[in-house]
């Protein structure tokens, strides 16, 4: 049988926790009893240095019992990085990992579909969204240009996945080559290339608790996993420059035409648009290099990508 963890990051999640821990646990219940699973499997939460409760009630849990284990990173790293701290510490235990969100909006019923499909002999399967009808335009509207957009940049992902997934053992082994710092889960996971499959299921609302990622943070985090993955916008700024360089030699023979035909070229509103025009395009350009230079700068630094303070087995 299995032996099955759970990677689960946390990040002041007090309000989420024991009911999550309660369901998680009659779930493993569940497919120990259906012969899923190992009993040896276990829940693990990774405490994302949490301001509030957090980690006290991951010590209570283990406390109570030995099926909760416990994480605590030294500082907050991040939700990628804590993510990441999970599967690659965990992959010395498990035959698997299934890694999943502490407010459990996504569904726990698909660890079933998950387990058989890696008996069936994939190493990856991907929790995605059948639909968003619970979602409000905007938020649908978002989420759908989120994902186009990174796979238009170059950061090939799977449509409708977030970080709900089940690795075996094999693919942690692999994940555990990529050593950069700029951690972009979505999009290393697929360069992978082991054998892959889905499960669809609908997202749920989230019980208690705040969304730990806004608009602000889903932005950067497809900034992220584009400039981590792809070189795509350094390739658009050379088009662009390629392509303002051509305007620029037709403008100059308009204007050439002009002086020789007799008329005078008049205005300061053309000129002062083009100025401010290639200004704003050169600064773009500065700021789009300066982005891969800073992740250069990160990279050749080799600083942990998270450090281990506790570590409840």
């Amino acid at each position: 049988m299995t032996k099955l963890y759970l990677a689960i990051p946390c990040y002041n999640e007090e309000d989420v926790l024991p009911e999550t821990a309660q369901k998680l646990k009659e779930k493993f219940a569940e497919l120990a009893a259906k012969e899923k699973i190992s009993r040896e499997s276990k829940i693990v939460f990774i405490d994302d240095g949490s301001k509030d409760k957090t980690w006290s009630i991951i010590k209570n849990l283990h406390e109570s019992d030995n099926i909760f284990s416990g994480i605590k990173l030294s500082c907050n790293r991040g939700h990628q990085n804590a993510l990441l701290c999970g599967l690659l510490t965990l992959r010395e235990y498990a035959d698997a990992v299934i890694s999943i969100d502490a407010d459990l909006q996504d569904d726990i019923n698909t660890f079933d579909s998950m387990l058989d499909k890696l008996e069936n002999g994939c190493d990856i399967v991907y929790g995605v969204r059948s639909k968003r009808e619970t979602d409000t335009f905007f938020k649908r509207f978002t989420a759908e240009a989120f994902y186009k957009i990174l796979n238009s940049m170059g950061a090939k992902v799977i449509f409708n996945h977030a970080d709900f997934r089940l690795m075996s053992k094999k693919a942690l082994d692999y994940l555990s080559e990529y050593s950069e710092t700029n951690i972009f889960l979505r999009g290393l996971v697929p360069m992978i290339g082991l054998k892959s499959d889905i499960v669809t299921y609908e997202r749920k609302e989230r019980q208690a608790g705040e969304s730990k990622y806004p608009l602000n943070k889903m932005l950067a985090l497809a900034w992220e996993g584009i400039t981590s993955l792809s070189i795509q916008p350094i390739r658009l700024v050379t088009t662009t420059g390629a392509l303002v360089f051509i305007l620029s030699l037709l403008m100059l023979l308009y204007f050439l035409y002009r002086y020789f035909t007799g008329a005078t070229v008049t205005g300061w509103a053309s000129l002062a648009v083009s100025i401010w025009a290639i200004g704003g395009l050169q600064l773009l350009a500065i700021g789009i290099v300066g982005e891969y230079i800073g992740k250069i700068y990160l990279e050749v630094k080799r600083r942990p990508r998270y450090t281990i303070e506790t570590f409840l087995k």
